[in-house]
């Protein structure tokens, strides 16, 4: 019988190491939403002195800068530590950092609290999707990693309505306790992640082939072993892709500048594109700073806008559950588009409301279609915007690369929601209505960059991901049937059916080293 770990094999452990990376993202969208809905608090502001607007921004986004650090770090980390220790270590500075925000009394010291609970989380963000993507099937992967997300949102939900209900606590209590609440996440991580078991193709990578045959028959399940066939076998593709690849032959130099092996700077740039257009649609206008726009740009009383708030995020809550029901139907190429669209649109219908609104239209009419299409937005993004952009750069990546292209990916994404933070407050002081045009036109440019740019990676392996790639694509996708069709190519399942045969047949690894050559003729 295959190694049970906290409990469970097959099935039950997928689901482990699932509520294990969604307590990262659950920690991430609680730490999104806390801030800005502290920010509005009066005894805040009085213990900071009144900040500026400007001051205000730079102490939210400040912490971006501490994720992109963090998440830049697990380039050289990720591999060494393992994706289960690396969350663990992540963790553990989102606590101390949440431990200088609530003792903090100055400028300065929140903003050091703010940088090192923003590594920690770059460094969660970074790691979390690749371990649940490098440990679910095929068939499952996305489904995953919608939960996920799912699953930020729900700590983005939390901490809203945690806040809201603090704000009626006296004093300092009202700011300081939704702050410290952050240690909570530390020690659910603490729980889970000891007795998880970490990737097998980052095992295999490392040479700890016992250890990764252990672990791939636990996530067999159903009695496998290490000496199951079927175990046998998927160790032997991961092993086959791993081999072609060899990029610890390869310099960072060689790779970027295109002397490694095929694709991989090309999807590296895919994966750390995709994230920036997660960032880049403005999501983090309203998630860092909701109640803020409500009070300063619609004119709405505090205590109302922390209550539409909150309600926002259960809003948002739950289009991303039922993106659930649509990652994998549709494929991530056509459930990226038909949402950026949709995003688009209610940027474009919150601009002209309040702009009629700004030019002596009927405030509060104009008002609440403007608060009905922040709503609105929450769900249109929240059925693909959300979850693509955090799924795809941990299936397109190398094999080898994955870890890497990853850790860029998730820097792209804090250093562009650092940009978005920064600009949102100095925006909407200086060119009111108009800000909102920008956001309509940037998610309009993600329809057709995703229709010509990105290959579909629904329905295939991560080796299937790779082999797309070896047979040389050309950079425009869209007339590519491989690149673009939702079902699984026949190509990929008679390349892992050769494999399986030889298994069967009791080859040698080296038996099977014509399988590219076989595929690409195939292709």
């Amino acid at each position: 019988m295959a190694r049970a770990y906290l409990g469970g094999s097959g099935e039950r452990l997928t689901v482990w190491i699932s509520v294990a990376a969604s307590t990262v993202l659950i920690f991430y969208g609680y730490d999104q939403g806390v801030f800005g809905n502290v920010i509005i608090s009066e005894d805040f502001l009085h213990t900071f002195g009144y900040p500026s607007a400007n001051m205000q921004g730079v102490m939210t986004s400040i912490y971006n800068i501490g994720c992109f650090i963090g998440a830049m770090s697990t380039i050289w980390t990720g591999d060494i530590l393992g994706r289960p220790r690396q969350i663990m270590l992540g963790s553990t500075i989102i606590g101390i950092g949440a431990i200088i925000q609530t003792a903090s009394y100055g400028v300065a010291q929140m903003m050091v609290g703010r940088i090192v609970a923003g590594m920690g989380t770059g460094m969660n963000t970074a790691t979390a999707g690749v371990w649940q993507a490098e440990t679910s099937k095929m068939s499952s992967r996305g489904k995953l990693v919608i939960i996920q997300m799912a699953n930020c949102i729900t700590g983005f939900s939390i901490s809203n309505w945690l806040t809201l209900a603090f704000s009626f606590a006296p004093r300092d209590i009202a700011w300081r306790f939704p702050l410290a609440f952050q240690l909570f996440f530390t020690f659910c991580i603490y729980v889970m992640c000891p007795f998880l078991p970490d990737s097998p193709r980052l095992l295999i990578r490392k040479g700890k082939h016992e250890e990764a045959l252990e672990v791939l028959a636990a996530l067999e399940g159903h009695g496998a072993t290490p000496e199951s066939a079927s175990v046998r076998t998927q160790y032997k593709i991961i092993k086959d892709i791993l081999d072609r690849e060899h990029m610890n032959t390869y310099t960072w130099g060689e790779l970027l500048s295109g002397k490694g092996p095929s694709g991989v700077l090309r999807r590296m740039i895919l994966g750390a594109w995709m994230q920036a257009m997660n960032q880049i649609s403005g999501i983090n206008v309203t998630s860092y700073y909701m109640s803020y726009i409500f009070i300063n740009a619609l004119g709405i009383s505090e205590l109302l806008s922390r209550i539409l708030a909150a309600a926002g995020s259960v809003d948002y809550l739950v289009f991303a559950c039922l993106a659930y029901f649509v990652i994998e139907r549709y494929g991530r190429r056509k459930v990226m588009m038909v949402s950026a669209f949709a995003c688009s649109m209610c940027w474009v219908i919150i601009a002209i409301a309040l702009g009629l609104s700004a030019n002596g239209g009927n405030e509060y009419k104009l008002g609440i279609v403007a608060v009905s299409f922040f709503f609105v937005f929450f769900a249109s993004f929240g059925m693909g915007v959300l979850g693509v952009p955090w799924l795809y750069p941990t299936e397109i990546n190398a094999l080898e690369m994955r870890t890497k292209g990853a850790s860029l990916a998730m820097s792209t994404n804090w250093i562009m929601n650092y940009a978005v933070v920064q600009v949102t407050l100095p925006g909407i002081q200086n060119i009111g209505w108009k800000f909102w045009i920008i956001w309509a036109v940037i998610c309009a440019s993600f329809i057709p960059v995703t229709y010509f740019f990105y290959p579909e990676t629904a329905n295939r392996t991560l080796e299937d991901i790779d082999r797309f790639f070896e047979t040389g694509p050309g950079i425009f996708v869209h007339r590519n049937k491989l690149a673009v069709q939702l079902h699984r190519p026949a190509e990929f399942i008679e390349a892992d059916d050769r494999i399986a045969r030889a298994e069967a047949a009791g080859e040698k690894d080296g038996s099977v080293k014509s399988e590219i050559v076989e595929t690409k003729e195939a292709v």
